[in-house]
């Protein structure tokens, strides 16, 4: 029986994605059931696994370490998320007005986030430096603001604010970028229109560039959320004390009392709530 144009066409198209779907197949689907394969097991450095069932689940629910770096993760989260978008949204509006250089100034506004991660990391650890760095000198011997130097990325206390502080610097620019894009599609007409019915610059903010921008920064927010919960190396790099979860999981698998079955079980459970996320950005922000 001949097919109909219909059938041809869609067996046309499965062809077409189908080296597509075998590279996400390879890349991503078969890493993430290798990974829930191993978090069932007791994985030896010989390469023997010993079947464990939960018990690597019932350490994870038990291990206040691990408790202690979700904790540091949320942390990290809601302050490097919500502070880049607020900055980026500052820097949108300002940016959106016209002023002399307004587009060198621009430009410069990008390079935190083109610049190569480890040379700016370098950068962040020479001016927090404890004994040469100009923040303890300015603070120090300048201001006079505290009494001696302190290693600000090296004491836990203080090293999880210097990571979420480096990490809105270097990636509020996209967010700036985004939503400056969207500030310039505004028709005019509302602005002239809020202020006809009396609206001050506050009103014609709140009820006229607020819901323009609901869809640009509910991805941004949803986005960021997904993109900082797996951040590896900004965080490594500056700050290896801070243990957000990924940095808990590189710890358990690859450095001291090596345990790939329990560092599994966490990546399991960090997926799932990545999975959580993307759900509830298709629903809410894409509302697909």
């Amino acid at each position: 029986m001949e097919p109909t144009p219909e059938q041809r066409e869609s067996r046309l198209g499965w062809r077409l994605i189908a080296p597509c779907l075998g590279v996400i197949g390879l890349l991503i689907i078969y890493p993430i059931l290798y990974n829930l394969y191993l978090s069932f097991f007791d994985v030896k450095l010989t390469g023997d696994k010993i079947y464990v069932g939960l018990a690597n689940y019932e350490r994870l629910l038990n291990d206040t370490a691990y408790y202690g770096s979700a904790l540091a993760t949320f942390i990290y989260l809601v302050g490097t998320v919500f502070g880049s978008t607020l900055i980026g949204l500052m820097v949108a509006l300002l940016m959106n007005l016209e002023f002399p250089l307004r587009n060198l100034v621009r430009t410069l506004i990008l390079l935190p986030y083109v610049a190569p991660v480890i040379s700016v990391v370098f950068g962040w650890q020479f001016i927090f430096d404890p004994v040469n760095g100009i923040y303890n000198h300015v603070v120090v011997e300048v201001l006079g603001i505290a009494a001696e130097r302190r290693n600000l990325i090296g004491e836990p206390s203080t090293a999880l604010l210097v990571v979420i502080i480096f990490d809105i610097w270097k990636h509020f620019p996209i967010s700036y970028l985004l939503i400056v894009s969207k500030l310039q599609s505004i028709n005019k007409d509302q602005y002239e229109a809020a202020a006809i019915d009396g609206y001050g610059p506050i009103g014609r903010f709140i009820h006229v560039t607020l819901p323009e921008l609901y869809f640009v920064l509910g991805t941004l927010i949803i986005l960021r959320f997904i993109w900082n919960l797996n951040k590896f190396e900004d965080v490594f790099l500056l700050a290896p004390n801070v243990e957000t979860l990924p940095i808990f999981t590189y710890y358990a698998a690859f450095t001291g009392i090596i345990d790939q079955g329990f560092a599994a079980s966490v990546s399991v459970v960090q997926f799932m709530l990545l999975s959580l996320l993307i759900y509830f950005y298709i629903k809410k922000v894409l509302k697909w």
